[in-house]
């Protein structure tokens, strides 16, 4: 793994870390715990360094699994026959050197470790130098100590070696119980046929096939599948070369690492909504609010009062909680749409209740001046067409007296009079212009003031809690998706 590699994985990791941190409370424990582990390993594995490589060989009972560790380590150092199953230690043989602080992570005790390499080796072994083999207790034993340590060291390991016999290897306990769950990790996996000295090699083939066909029914493709024997050395050369071509790699674990992580990131993104909620707008809940607490008709008894239909104006009644509840409903169902359920409920518990939102509408419209006096234009305009309508009666009078008695005003008075009704019509005209006009515009007053202080409490009670829930989802969706890489 390079320093590239090395930083990358980091880089994810740390991006994954984040992003648990802040969707705090939102992805289920389960997840999180699960998670959580899987960035301790890689973290821990990342700090100790690539210069060895962990080849786990993990089988089940029968398997010769040690044997195969004796004789690709080419020691008699595992635990074999009647003496295996009573141990749930690891046995690790380490070639080169400086892998004790890897081993103290992997739970290997010292007595348990053995080095390969010896000055009577000479360079025979370099080609494994920086591999680290591992055999772990059989997964399928009784003793529930014994699969709590493979369970534990499975994501440890660099490459798993899967070791089979012919006549258990198409077992359920190793194929459901841990293949299955292991898609994904095609490139961080062998599977190894023991004991083929059992059978005719005619058969060989034929159970090969097998194999790879029930791991292409497990979900796992590509995973190389050979044959050993412990026992007559057959295959041993082609598996030692073939880790030898792993160890000299070099990228195994940078790609093990990056499984994992894949992996993490897969369990997190189930709760994690491709997007969130297109643009929300509170103009459709405040219409709904509007209509809840009658705006309209308070606007319009207004008008009423101002033209001087009534003496004053219709008040806001109590806002009904059913109709606020609707409003909140529609509002939450917009907000939440697509999200995952704890996102959702989050949003249902940071957004106001029925109860909450009910008292504040009725506090903000409480506060709402409902002015009803009359238009001083349109008063005064009403008094002028009074003056100049008593004016053109006095002056028709005057003119129908001159006429009588053939007096000098009986060319002019008249007009006059004429003119001051027609002035009087026109005033009065006007006055009732000037209250339509005024009762308009304190109706639009209340209805645009009205519909201001809905928008302000639906935009503090309802859009901010929600629009800072949205926000650390999208911050949540974005870590997640540089995680993975």
């Amino acid at each position: 793994m390079t320093t590239d590699e090395t930083t990358q994985l980091t880089a994810r990791v740390d991006a994954l870390d984040r992003a648990l941190a802040v969707a705090d409370g939102r992805v289920p424990p389960a997840t999180v715990e699960r998670v959580s582990a899987t960035i301790d390993v890689v973290r821990a594995r990342l700090a100790l360094g690539v210069d060895h490589t962990v080849v786990a060989l993990v089988g089940g009972t029968g398997s010769g699994k040690s044997s195969l560790f004796n004789a690709i380590s080419g020691l008699q150092f595992a635990d074999v026959g009647v003496r295996r199953p009573t141990t749930s230690e690891i046995t690790a043989c380490v070639w080169g050197n400086g892998a004790e602080a890897l081993l103290d992570w992997l739970g290997v005790l010292p007595e348990r470790r053995i080095a390969r390499e010896s000055l009577l080796d000479g360079e025979s072994e370099a080609s494994l130098r920086g591999l680290v083999l591992l055999d772990l207790p059989d997964h399928d034993s009784i003793a529930p100590e014994h699969r709590e340590v493979v369970d534990r060291l499975i994501p440890q390991a660099d490459l798993l070696a899967w070791v089979v016999d012919p006549q258990k290897y198409a077992d359920d306990a190793l194929h459901t119980g841990y293949l299955r769950q292991l898609v994904g990790h095609e490139s961080s996996m062998v599977v190894v046929l023991n004991q083929v000295d059992t059978v005719p090699p005619e058969v060989r083939p034929a159970l090969i096939a097998d194999l790879e066909r029930l791991l292409v029914d497990d979900g796992l493709t590509g995973v190389p599948v050979t044959s050993a024997s412990a026992t007559t050395g057959e295959g041993i050369k082609a598996l030692r070369a073939a880790l030898a071509g792993v160890v000299a790699s070099q990228s195994l674990a940078a790609r093990h690492a990056g499984t994992e992580i894949n992996d993490a990131v897969a369990a997190v993104e189930q709760h994690v909504a491709a997007r969130e909620p297109t643009t929300l707008s509170v103009a459709e809940t405040v219409e709904s609010l509007t209509r809840s607490v009658g705006l309209s008709a308070v606007a319009g008894s207004v008008a009423t009062a101002v033209r001087g239909g009534s003496p004053a104006a219709q008040g806001f009644g109590a806002v009904q909680e059913d109709a606020v509840g609707l409003a909140r409903e529609l509002w939450l169902r917009a907000a939440t749409h697509g999200m995952p359920k704890r996102w959702a409920q989050d949003i249902g518990s940071r957004i106001a209740s029925t109860a909450e939102l009910r008292m504040a509408v009725a506090d903000a419209i409480s506060e709402l001046s409902l002015t009803t006096r009359r238009s001083a234009l349109a008063l005064g305009l009403l008094v002028a067409a009074l003056v100049l309508a008593v004016a053109a009666v006095v002056l028709g009078a005057v003119a129908v007296g001159s006429r009588a008695g053939d007096g000098g005003a009986g060319t002019w008075a008249p007009v006059v009079a004429v003119v001051a009704l027609v002035a009087a019509v026109a005033a009065f005209v006007a006055s009732r212009a000037a209250r339509s006009a005024a009762a308009r515009r304190r109706s639009d007053r209340v209805l645009r003031d009205g519909r201001a202080v809905l928008e302000s409490v639906c935009r503090a009670r309802l859009l901010v809690p929600t629009e800072q829930v949205l926000t650390e989802h999208r911050t949540v969706r974005e870590l997640v998706a540089s995680a993975r890489g």
